[in-house]
């Protein structure tokens, strides 16, 4: 039977992350954000709002959707 070295593993609650790490971590391979809203009075629903957002980092390697073509 083969021993392998014990490695810590701390709780994901536990762990500290600084934010500029965080944020590089996550623009790096893009973040989805997905919700809805509605607004209800009475069982009625007066406003319904879909969000779908996209965020990602941007560099000269990724080509942009909104670039013109060449004609």
């Amino acid at each position: 039977m083969s021993e392998t070295s014990p490695v810590s593993v701390e709780p994901l609650a536990q762990r500290q992350i600084a934010l500029v790490d965080l944020l590089d971590r996550l623009l790096a391979g893009g973040v989805v954000v997905a919700g809805d809203l509605t607004l209800r009075i009475a069982d009625v629903d007066l406003v319904r709002i879909n969000l779908h957002a996209l965020i990602s980092s941007v560099n000269e390697n990724v080509p942009s959707l909104w670039e013109r073509g060449e004609e």
